[in-house]
């Protein structure tokens, strides 16, 4: 299927792709032609294509040397790659209770395998003087929370800032590098979090989910990003129709974060 992207045939690997962001992302480069190999640490039921999905854990350096041998067994290289894979699970409090092994976590999760992959993938496209790469960062490497995201939001920041350095190794000799950084979006899981601050707050699902955006400092549009949405921006980021477009960082947070 073509839906003016040109995308039609081109391979592409996702990371974090059976849920949320990465979710989306797989659907709408399939939708466009694409041929999507994704990835996640448990294989997600009613797998259509066990071909085109790895089981690991690219967190560590051995679960991204599993991604990467698939793709180049499977795919025989690669177009386009979306880091999408990342998150936080540290426990509120701020600075003092997160320790060596929290901000590890954050990075192992939010930074290396971006680095790793790419390390490993980068290869065939100089080869072929050709591809994108797309990293989801955060606004929160802006706009950092620091009760509870503050290391979340340094991984994020260091993805940014690698992510821009490659783009002026590799721009010149044919590889685009691209940012997305995303505010808030209202994914099934970001659901499931509502509901439990509402059933905490005694209060109802769409009082706890203003107070959320409240939190952020309010959302000018109203409402939460959809996947959909950002998997459009990567799309369109992704294909020949964003052919002078790299080394830059686009944003999709409804207007979260004030402009300078």
């Amino acid at each position: 299927m073509s839906d003016g992207l040109e995308l039609n045939g081109r391979r592409a690997l996702v990371t974090g792709g059976t849920q949320g962001i990465g979710e989306a992302v797989v659907a709408r480069l399939r939708e466009a032609g694409a041929r999507v190999l994704t990835t996640a640490r448990a294989t997600p039921a009613g797998l259509a294509d066990a071909d085109l999905f790895v089981a690991a854990d690219v967190a560590t350096a051995e679960g991204c040397s599993i991604v990467a041998e698939a793709v180049l067994a499977r795919l025989g290289g690669v177009d386009i790659i979306v880091h999408v894979v990342g998150g936080s699970s540290a426990p509120a409090g701020g600075f003092a209770v997160l320790d060596d092994d929290q901000w590890h976590r954050a990075l192992d999760l939010n930074l290396f395998p971006a680095v790793r992959l790419d390390r490993a993938l980068l290869p065939t496209m100089l080869d072929h003087g050709a591809g994108v790469i797309i990293h989801i960062t955060s606004i929160q490497r802006q706009l950092p929370l620091p009760d509870a995201t503050i290391a979340y939001a340094a991984a994020k920041a260091a993805l940014s800032n690698y992510s821009k350095g490659l783009s002026k190794e590799v721009s010149p000799k044919g590889i685009r590098v691209v940012r997305v950084s995303p505010g808030w979006v209202e994914t099934e899981a970001a659901a499931r979090l509502i509901t439990e601050l509402a059933k905490n707050a005694g209060t109802d699902f769409e009082g706890a989910r203003q107070s959320l955006m409240n939190s952020l400092g309010g959302i000018p549009i109203g409402r939460p990003a959809r996947p959909e949405e950002v998997a459009d921006l990567v799309a369109f980021l992704a294909s020949p129709r964003a052919a002078s477009i790299t080394g830059t960082e686009y944003v999709i947070d409804g207007g979260t974060v004030p402009t300078a």
